[in-house]
C-alpha cells in the first residue's frame, strides 16, 4: 500500500490522464443511458496498475457528479413520487455506509477475491439488461392501463370529485407505496453499491420495476437519485475511514483520479442523452462487456499469477 502514496497526478503521463478523462466522459454518458459506467472506468484504472480497492473508491467518488447530473435531469419525475423517498433514501444511505465500510476496512485481499465474482455478476446484469428493461416496461404499462381502467370505470355515474377520490384509491402509479420487501431490497442494493458500485443502477431498476408501483420514467428517476445517494454516502464513508483509521501511506483514495473522473463524468452526464440517441444500445453493451472482461482478466491474472 505504500506505493499509493507515490501515485500522484504528476506521475501520470498525458496519455494516461486523457484516457482516464475519456473513460470518465464515457462512464457518465453510459450511466445516463443504460447504467454500468463503472465497468468503463474501473478496467481502465486496473489496467494502469491502480490497486482494485483504490480503483473502486476513487472511481465511485469521481462518478458522483455525473450521478447527480442524471438525477437532476429526472427532477420532475422524482417530484411526482417524492413520497417514496422518505423510506427508500434512508435505506440506501444505511446500505451505502455498510458497503463502503466493508470495502475500506476489510483486507484488500478479500476484495481481490470477491471483485472478479462481482464483475461477473455485473456483466450478467448488463447482458440481461434489454430483457429486464422490456419486462419492467411491460409491467409499468400494465399497471398504468389497469389504473386508467379502474379510474374510468369508477367515474361512471359519479361526480367528478367522487371519481377523483376513487381513482386515487385505485393506486395510480404517480402515488406509489413502499413495501417492506422493497425497502430491504433497496437496502441490499445500497450495500452492493457501497462495496462495488458497478451495475447498481441496473440492479435498482429491476427492483423498482418489480416492486415500486410507478411508471418507467418515475422508476428511472428514483433509481438515478438512489444511485447518487449511495455513491455520495459511500464517498463520505471512504473519506472518514481513510483519514481516521489509516496511516497516510496506507490511504486508498487517489484524489487526482477522483478529480479527473469527476470532470469527465459531469461532461458525460450532460451529453449522455445525445449519445444515447445516436449509438446502438448493442454497441454500448458490447463496449461495457469488453471492458469488464478486461478488468476480469487483469484481476484474475494478478490473483493467480501476480
Amino acid at each position: 500500500m505504500e506505493a499509493l502514496a507515490d501515485f500522484f497526478l504528476t506521475d501520470l503521463s498525458l496519455a494516461q490522464l486523457l484516457l482516464i478523462l475519456v473513460a470518465g466522459i464515457w462512464a457518465g454518458a453510459i450511466n445516463t443511458v443504460v447504467g454500468s459506467g463503472t465497468l468503463v472506468t474501473f478496467p481502465v484504472l486496473v489496467a494502469m496498475g491502480v490497486p482494485p480497492v483504490s480503483a473502486t473508491v476513487s472511481n465511485a467518488m469521481g462518478l458522483i457528479a455525473g450521478n447527480f447530473t442524471g438525477a437532476w435531469g429526472y427532477r420532475r419525475e422524482i417530484r411526482q413520487v417524492k413520497s417514496v423517498l422518505k423510506k427508500l433514501v434512508p435505506a440506501s444511505i444505511l446500505g451505502g455506509v455498510i458497503g463502503a465500510t466493508l470495502l475500506i476496512t476489510l483486507p484488500e485481499e478479500v476484495f481481490g477475491r470477491v471483485a472478479p465474482i462481482l464483475i461477473v455478476v455485473s456483466l450478467a446484469f448488463v447482458i440481461a439488461q434489454p430483457r429486464l428493461s422490456a419486462w419492467v416496461r411491460a409491467r409499468a404499462a400494465a399497471r398504468e392501463k389497469d389504473a386508467e381502467t379502474a379510474g374510468s370505470g369508477d367515474a361512471t355515474g359519479d361526480s367528478a370529485e367522487g371519481a377523483s377520490e376513487k381513482a386515487a384509491k385505485a393506486g395510480r402509479p404517480s402515488m406509489p407505496t413502499v413495501s417492506l420487501v422493497l425497502m430491504l431490497l433497496v437496502f441490499a442494493a445500497g450495500i452492493y453499491g457501497g462495496y462495488f458500485v458497478a451495475a447498481q443502477g441496473i440492479l435498482l431498476m429491476g427492483i423498482l420495476g418489480i416492486f415500486l408501483m410507478a411508471n418507467i420514467q418515475q422508476a428511472n428517476g428514483v433509481k438515478n437519485l438512489l444511485v447518487a445517494v449511495v455513491n455520495l454516502t459511500a464517498a463520505i464513508s471512504y473519506v472518514l475511514v481513510d483519514y481516521l483509521l489509516r496511516e497516510p501511506a496506507d490511504r486508498v483514495i487517489l484524489w487526482e483520479v477522483v478529480v479527473v473522473i469527476a470532470v469527465g463524468s459531469t461532461l458525460g452526464g450532460l451529453i449522455g442523452a445525445w449519445v444515447g440517441r445516436r449509438l446502438s444500445p448493442l454497441v454500448l453493451r458490447l463496449i461495457i462487456v469488453t471492458l469488464g472482461l478486461v478488468a476480469l482478466f487483469v484481476m484474475l491474472r494478478n490473483l493467480f499469477v501476480g
